[in-house]
């Protein structure tokens, strides 16, 4: 079974039965609304891109009590999605050097009753053409990227644009990083956290 038909989901508006069986066990995270199951308190999401095949094993501990993990592109093999998987749902994209996964370029997911789209390259001044109709077609909340192997957190005008830093092998004197986005009715409290 591949990552992607694997993964647990709350995202496109509504949710599994999994899910549906999950909310009764923790009724605060959920509230039933025309069907649908919508969150409504707080949460704690954990930001990874460009692992390049690799699972740094400081990673289960930083992200211990994420509840989704958004990975925003160049994973590596399948195995690094079934890794995280064991932490927390995952949602995640292609980047520019993987292959053979199963998952899409770009993925749009309500979370904390905010919209995330997702996808690994993003120029935050010029995105590219089809890029930028989709931001203006879906108006996400947040952006979340990759590629650049450096962490980034800006508002442009109605988005947040997220990058959590490259999470992959050391290399260059690269500084490695994952992120923890702390979600709440109020705000959105981006805290990166170093893996060197």
């Amino acid at each position: 079974m591949t990552p992607n038909r694997r993964r647990r989901r709350c995202d496109r508006e509504s949710v599994s039965n999994q899910q549906v069986s999950e909310s009764v066990l923790n009724p605060a995270r959920f509230a039933s609304a025309g069907g649908n199951i919508t969150l409504t308190t707080g949460m704690l999401l954990g930001l990874i891109s460009d692992t390049h095949d690799f699972l740094d094993p400081r990673v289960p501990s930083l992200f211990k009590g994420v509840e989704h993990i958004l990975h925003a592109g160049d994973i590596g093999r399948a195995s690094i999605i079934i890794a995280l998987e064991r932490i927390a749902p995952v949602t995640a994209v292609l980047g520019n050097t993987d292959a053979g996964l199963d998952v899409r370029e770009t993925e749009i997911i309500k979370l904390a009753g905010r919209k995330f789209l997702l996808h690994h390259i993003v120029d935050v001044h010029e995105p590219h053409e089809s890029l930028q109709r989709r931001i203006e077609q879906d108006a996400p909340d947040v952006v979340v990227f990759g590629h650049t192997h450096k962490p980034y957190d800006e508002t442009i005008g109605a988005s947040r644009y997220l990058n959590p830093g490259y999470a992959g092998k050391p290399r260059f004197n690269l500084p490695r990083s994952v992120a923890l986005l702390h979600c709440s009715q109020e705000e959105m409290r981006m805290e990166f956290k170093p893996l060197s």
